[in-house]
């Protein structure tokens, strides 16, 4: 059938149009230009078929997660923003019951139970220890049996459980301390039930706390480019509302226990824990899931017996040869790009062709994602090490310097008083003003000039933070020997002579610089160990960067243990019975040589380090990037 290609006016606008293509394509054909023109129209139609294959794509999240019915995620309804508002609600209301606890525990141990201050500063580092070193056995659990969600939910009611214990010792009278406002000795029964309950909630808190940070973050998708650069937002937003907690805790909380009651401060923290716990499990639906995969300790040890295996053997010319398994094989992990570092590990990845037939055996044969992990593992141990000092500083915030403010004059005007472990806001506020300008003016100007993701590395970020932490405990150095200097100094004041007292105000700088430098040091450890690790120890990732603060208390412990008995063979011990016959500038002193040093060690070891490097999922199998580009921390 042919049409005629003439002029023919038909009054149909559409058959018009019909004609008009049809005598296009003729002419085309005639003169040798039909060619190309099909080849448009084939590349018009191929990538129209490409926008709707990636706008299908873009709609699902392939990240081995799945929503609470075990499907795979609705990208539009899950995750993101929206779901870790209920994570961080339920941190909000745990970290202020924490701070208003631990920041204001050494005036309850002084005051209320009668310790002297060595006995109660070791106590409040014992608990603050074991508290942030629970989250390792809890992180392994969760990673490896129960899943993220469950363990937050099974540890917030062993911690609800502690919170209520603690009212009970405040209210009910047989537990009570005394039956008197004033008592030399609290009953015994007070001391088992309380510490009872403090041990409580250092249990709950192993659960808690490195499951709901992994979980918080797992909530965006890291091959996702503008869910993995939330994410990274979502570690300062996280900081930032601890710190807030800390705000309230350390003015709120401690307000109400220094000039109300402890039993009312508890009582408000109980049912605060109780409708946020609630709130949490409502979330439900918009949470992202990570199934558990096992023990992840098992793989790093089946690396290390086939490296050992094949410790004779040469390393293959071309890394190519390693062994590695394909997407489609290993669809509920990320491949990691093989590394230079650590080589010996390699040769666990190198097939043998006599054990051939035992290629599925994994104590023979790894692969090289397998022997990455490993050496992932391996290169968080120097930093975990060097690192430990961030704890000790820290742990001198809720304990000597809370002693030196309850030493200082605390009256603004007249009639009000600071309670001292409210001093512990100025770090909160330093925090607070420096997040959000880290995350919203720092970093974006730092991508521009580094071209990372990140603005600076985590490493770098860390480092700042150790430094600031060594200036602090100089300011705090400096300080404590000025109001040392200003104890038993007498002034004539309208003809009567008064004891001179350093104001309280004085403790701001120290304070504010350690909030600061918490900005730093914290959160980029909250990043390196989550990020760091393999996939599936990121719950145990948290609990190692909880870690640090925890062995940093026990080590501050120590540390003051040590400096007491070496200190007092002089006849005058840096930490003595009270303050004001001790030496803690000296102490402060001591703490910012250490810090010195062991910022050159991470500074030396920052420079070798090798981050870990993803490749990203074939377009075929998971809907991103075919090229196998490197994602860099």
């Amino acid at each position: 059938m042919q049409k005629d290609c003439g002029v023919k006016k038909t009054g149909k606008f559409d058959q018009q149009k019909e004609d008009s293509l049809f005598c296009s394509l003729s002419f085309s054909k005639t003169h040798n230009l039909r060619l190309p023109f099909v080849k448009m129209e084939q590349e018009m139609e191929k990538r129209k078929r490409g926008s709707v294959e990636k706008s299908e794509e873009e709609k699902w999240v392939h990240d081995a997660s799945v929503d609470y019915k075990g499907r795979v995620p609705l990208r539009a309804s899950t995750g993101v923003w929206k779901a870790s508002f209920f994570v961080l609600t339920i941190e909000f209301s745990e970290r202020v019951t924490y701070f208003g606890i631990a920041g204001n525990l050494i005036s309850y141990l002084t005051k209320v139970m009668h310790e002297d201050l060595k006995t109660a500063a070791k106590n409040v580092n014992y608990w603050t220890g074991t508290t942030t070193l629970m989250p390792l056995i809890g992180g392994f659990i969760a990673d490896a049996y129960t899943g993220r969600f469950p363990m937050i939910l099974f540890s917030s009611l062993v911690y609800l459980m502690g919170l209520s214990l603690l009212t009970m010792s405040q209210f009910i009278t047989r537990l009570k301390a005394c039956n008197t406002k004033i008592c030399q000795r609290p009953r015994k029964v007070h001391e088992v039930v309380f510490f009872l309950a403090l041990y409580c909630i250092s249990l709950g808190t192993g659960g808690f706390k490195p499951s709901l940070e992994s979980f918080g973050a797992d909530q965006f998708d890291d091959d996702h480019l503008e869910e993995r650069k939330k994410k990274m937002s979502f570690f300062n937003w996280w900081n930032f509302s601890l710190c807030f907690a800390l705000l309230l805790g350390a003015i709120v909380v401690v307000y109400v226990q220094d000039f109300v009651s402890w039993g009312v401060a508890s009582l408000i923290l109980t049912i605060l824990m109780a409708l946020t716990i609630i709130a949490f499990y409502f979330g439900k639906p918009f949470y992202r899931y990570r199934r558990p995969e096992g023990n992840p300790l098992t793989p790093i040890l089946q690396v290390l017996v086939a490296a050992i295996r094949k410790r004779n053997l040469s390393y293959p010319s071309n890394p190519a040869l390693l062994h590695e398994v394909p997407y489609s094989e290993n669809s509920q992990g990320r491949l990691l790009t093989h590394t230079t570092g650590l080589r010996f590990l390699d040769k666990a990845a190198i097939v043998e062709e006599k054990y051939v037939e035992q290629k599925d055996n994994p104590w023979r044969l790894a692969t090289v994602t397998r022997v990455e992990e490993t050496k992932l593992v391996l290169n968080v141990i120097p930093i975990w090490l060097t690192t430990l000092i961030i704890g000790i500083c820290i742990a001198q915030g809720s304990t000597l310097f809370v002693k030196q403010a309850a030493t200082m004059n605390l009256k603004l005007g007249h009639s009000f008083k600071i309670p001292p472990a409210s001093m512990g806001s100025v770090a909160a506020v330093g925090t607070l003003v420096t997040v959000p300008i880290y995350d919203k003016i720092i970093v974006p100007i730092m991508r521009k000039v580094t071209g990372n993701e990140r603005g600076i590395s985590i490493l770098k970020r860390i480092s700042i933070g150790l430094t600031l932490l060594a200036i602090a405990m100089v300011v705090s150095a400096l300080i404590e020997a000025k109001r040392l200097r200003m104890v038993g100094h007498e002034v004539l004041i309208a003809g009567e002579t008064e004891q001179r007292i350093m104001s309280v105000l004085w403790l701001i700088p120290q304070y504010f610089i350690l909030g600061i430098a918490d900005a730093f040091s914290l959160v980029g450890l909250q990043e390196y160990f989550y990020d760091q690790v393999p996939d599936s120890m990121r719950s145990l990732g948290m609990a190692l960067y909880l870690s640090v603060i925890g062995v940093g208390s026990f080590l501050s412990s120590f540390l003051i243990i040590i400096v007491d008995h070496v200190t007092e063979k002089n006849g005058q011990s840096w930490i003595g019975k009270d303050i004001n016959s001790s030496r803690l500038d000296r102490f402060y002193w001591l703490l910012a040589v250490l810090s010195a040093l062991d910022l050159c060690v991470f500074l030396l070891l920052a420079k070798r380090y090798t981050y870990k490097i993803v490749q990203r999922r074939p377009k075929d199998t998971a809907g991103f990037k075919s090229e196998g580009v490197e994602m860099r921390a």
